[in-house]
């Protein structure tokens, strides 16, 4: 997996910091950023996809 830098305010850090650890929603800050990102990702697909830019998937039965 490749890593990258990132500069994040001090704020959301610590905003994240307190979802992460034991017993809690996240393992760690990289995997809190990991499901952001993928969570954006969806959101602008559906956006596409609501204005016509990308077509739907079709179900397969």
């Amino acid at each position: 997996m490749p890593k990258i830098c990132v500069e994040i305010p001090q704020e959301i850090i610590a905003d994240l910091r307190e979802h992460v650890g034991d017993n809690k929603k996240f393992v760690n800050i990289s995997d809190a950023i990991r499901t952001a990102c993928r969570k954006l990702l969806d959101q602008l697909d559906e956006i596409d996809q609501r204005h016509g830019r990308i077509k739907q998937k079709e179900d397969k039965q």
